[in-house]
C-alpha cells in the first residue's frame, strides 16, 4: 500500500473525502479513470453513424460529453440494455457493433488534471474485482472486446501480451489481468487500496450550514477493515461526502435452503470443484460431483468435471426446453461450448442411454436433503424420491448483492422495498441519469446493482456519476 492510501486509511483531517467507490471491479475501474481528470471528447473529424446522435454532438464542438446534457444525447437511441446512458457511452465507444461493423470510437481522450476528484477505491481482490475469482481458463460470455475500457482495447492490449482471443472471446484469466494492468497504466493505482473489507457505511441528517457555506449534504462515515500478508487487519473509517456503491452482484450465492446445505462437502462456488480436484478428492474414479443450477456458472462447473473427466450428476428444475433458460438465448456460433452442454442436458436424462459417459441430467428434479453420509435425496418430476451418492455437491444457482454493511441491508434503496434486492429483477433505485439513489442524496450504485449487467454497459454508469459528481463540485463555493 502506497503511503498516500496509507494517509487517507488513517486520516483524521475535518476535511472529508470527495468520493469514496466501494467496489474495484470494471465499473469502479471506469469510474476512477473519469474522475482522475481523464474527459471524453468527440473527435473534430468523426462523424457517427447514428444522424440524429451526429446532429447533437455538432451543436456542441469543443465540449466534453461529460459536460453535454445527457438526457438529451441519449434520447432516441435504442440497443441491447435499458439505461439510456449506457447505450449512449456504449454506441460513443463502439458506434455500430451491433450490426456487426467496425466503425471506430468517435472519442478521444484529454487528461485534464484541473478536473480530477480526490477519490478512493476499495475492493477486497486487486484491481477487477471478482474478475480475480473465476478459473481463469473460463471463456468470457461477452466478446472480448466488449469487455474493454475505455482508451485500451482489449485486443489491442492482448496482442501486445501476445494473446490472443478464442472465437472473438478471451478467458476470465486474460480479462482479469488486463483490468490489473489498466490500473497501473492509467496512473490510478494511487486511488486503489485492495484487501480491504468494508464493514459499515452510515450517514445522518445534514446540519445546517453557516451563512456563505456551501449547501449542506449529507455526510457518509465508511468502516472497515485492511486485511495484511499477516493476516492481521488495519481498521479505518472515513469521511466522504458520496459513496459509489459499484460491488456487483457475485458477493453472496444464492441458497436452497434445504436440509444439509451447510455440510462441510456443499460449496456455492465453482473453485471448490477447482481445490478438490487438485487435491484429488475428486477424479474420475470417485463418486460424481453434484451440480445443481441451470444457468452459465453450472454449465462452467459442467465443463470443467468433463474437462477433467470427473463424473457429474446435472440437476435443475425447469423443463430443458423452457425459453427462460440462458441456453435457449445465446446463439450457437458465438457460445459452441454452452450448447454443447444444452444438448448433453437434453440427450442424457438419467433413464436414456447416449454417448456422453460419466453425465447424467436431471431436469425438472428438486433437491429435498443432503445426508451426512453423501446422499443427495430428490423429487422427480413424478412426485417420486430418487437417492444418489456423491463426492461434492455444487449449488450454482445464482447470487445475490452483499449490501450488509448498509443501514438495514440496503432494502430501504431497492426499486421496491418490499422484495430482495437483486440486479435483474429489484435494482437500487436510481436516477438513470446521475445514477445517485433515488431515496439517498450523496449515494449512487452502478454496474449490476443499477440493472447494468454487463460489463459493455457498465461504463454508461460511470458517465452518469462522474458527470453528476463533477456538477457537484463546479457549485462548490470558493
Amino acid at each position: 500500500m502506497s503511503n498516500r492510501r496509507k494517509d487517507h486509511l488513517g486520516a483524521s483531517s475535518s476535511e472529508p473525502l470527495p468520493v469514496i467507490i466501494i467496489g474495484n471491479g470494471p465499473s469502479g475501474i471506469c469510474l476512477s479513470y473519469l474522475l482522475s481528470g481523464y474527459t471524453p471528447y468527440v473527435r473534430p473529424d468523426a462523424v457517427h453513424p447514428h444522424p440524429l446522435l451526429q446532429r447533437k454532438l455538432s451543436e456542441a464542438p469543443g465540449v466534453s460529453i461529460m459536460d453535454q446534457d445527457l438526457d438529451y444525447l441519449s434520447e432516441g437511441l435504442e440497443g441491447r440494455c435499458q439505461s439510456p446512458v449506457a447505450l449512449l457511452f456504449d454506441t460513443l465507444l463502439r458506434p455500430d457493433t451491433d450490426f456487426g461493423g467496425s466503425v471506430e470510437s468517435i472519442l478521444t481522450w484529454r487528461q485534464q488534471k484541473e478536473r480530477a476528484i480526490p477519490h478512493l477505491v476499495l475492493g477486497r481482490n486487486p484491481p477487477g474485482g471478482a474478475w480475480h475469482s473465476i478459473e481463469g481458463s473460463m471463456v468470457t460470455l461477452s466478446q472480448g472486446e466488449w469487455m474493454g475500457l475505455p482508451d485500451l482495447q482489449v485486443k489491442d492490449w492482448m496482442c501486445k501480451k501476445r494473446r490472443g482471443l478464442r472465437n472473438s472471446r478471451a478467458t476470465a484469466g486474460d480479462i482479469a489481468h488486463y483490468y490489473r494492468d489498466y490500473v497501473i497504466r492509467k496512473g490510478l493505482s494511487h486511488n486503489f487500496v485492495s484487501s480491504a473489507t468494508v464493514t459499515a457505511v452510515e450517514w445522518g441528517t445534514p446540519e445546517p450550514s453557516s451563512p456563505g457555506a456551501r449547501d449542506p449534504s449529507p455526510l457518509f462515515q465508511v468502516s472497515g477493515f485492511v486485511a495484511a500478508e499477516d493476516q492481521s487487519q488495519q481498521p479505518f473509517s472515513l469521511r466522504t461526502r458520496n459513496v459509489v456503491l459499484a460491488t456487483g452482484t457475485s458477493d453472496s450465492p444464492a441458497r436452497l435452503g434445504v436440509p444439509g446445505e451447510g455440510l462441510p462437502f456443499v460449496h456455492h462456488d465453482l473453485s471448490a470443484l477447482e481445490a478438490a480436484t487438485r487435491a484429488g478428492t475428486v477424479s474420475p474414479s470417485s463418486d460424481p460431483v453434484l451440480i445443481i443450477g441451470a444457468g452459465l456458472s453450472a454449465a462452467d462447473a459442467v465443463l470443467y468435471a468433463r474437462h477433467y473427466g470427473v463424473p457429474v450428476i446435472h440437476a435443475f428444475r425447469r423443463p430443458v426446453d423452457d425459453p427462460g433458460l440462458v441456453f435457449n438465448q445465446l446463439p450457437k456460433m458465438l457460445y459452441p461450448e454452452y450448447h454443447k452442454v444444452h444438448q448433453m442436458m437434453r440427450e442424457r436424462s438419467i433413464l436414456s442411454p447416449s454417448p456422453y459417459e460419466g453425465y447424467r441430467s436431471l431436469p425438472e428434479h428438486q433437491l429435498l436433503l443432503l445426508k451426512e453420509d453423501r446422499q443427495a435425496v430428490f423429487r422427480d418430476p413424478q412426485g417420486l424420491q430418487k437417492v444418489f451418492g456423491v463426492a461434492l455437491v455444487l449449488l450454482l444457482i445464482g447470487s445475490h448483492p452483499d449490501l450488509s454493511f448498509l443501514p438495514g441491508a440496503g432494502a430501504d434503496l431497492a426499486v421496491d422495498p418490499d422484495q430482495p434486492l437483486s440486479a435483474k429483477r429489484n435494482p437500487v433505485d436510481v436516477d438513470p441519469f446521475t445514477y445517485q439513489s433515488i431515496h439517498q442524496e450523496g449515494l449512487y450504485a452502478m454496474g449490476p446493482l443499477a440493472g447494468d449487467n454487463f460489463v459493455r454497459f457498465v461504463q454508461g454508469g460511470a458517465l452518469a456519476v462522474a458527470s453528476s459528481l463533477l456538477r457537484k463540485e463546479a457549485r462548490k463555493p470558493p
